[in-house]
């Protein structure tokens, strides 16, 4: 792995998987001895799940066809 002019370095995609590390995820670095870490910063926020406790508490009881239709209607 090779550090561009700008100091920038691509985390592997089987780490970024592995450490579930997405786009705007906050890592710091952690120096010891000769040797330097990446680890996910502990903020207490779960991008990734940002919007699972929301999940199964919608109560339209209307059909895709029927939404689509209001969605699409000419006012």
């Amino acid at each position: 792995m090779r550090v561009t002019t700008k100091g920038q370095v691509t985390i592997p995609q089987q780490i970024r998987e592995k450490m579930m590390i997405t786009p705007f995820t906050e890592i710091d670095f952690v120096e010891e001895a000769d040797r330097v870490y990446i680890v996910k910063k502990k903020d207490g926020k779960d991008t990734t799940r940002k919007f699972s406790n929301l999940r199964g508490i919608g109560t339209v009881k209307m059909t895709t066809d029927e939404i689509m239709a209001l969605t699409r209607a000419d006012n």
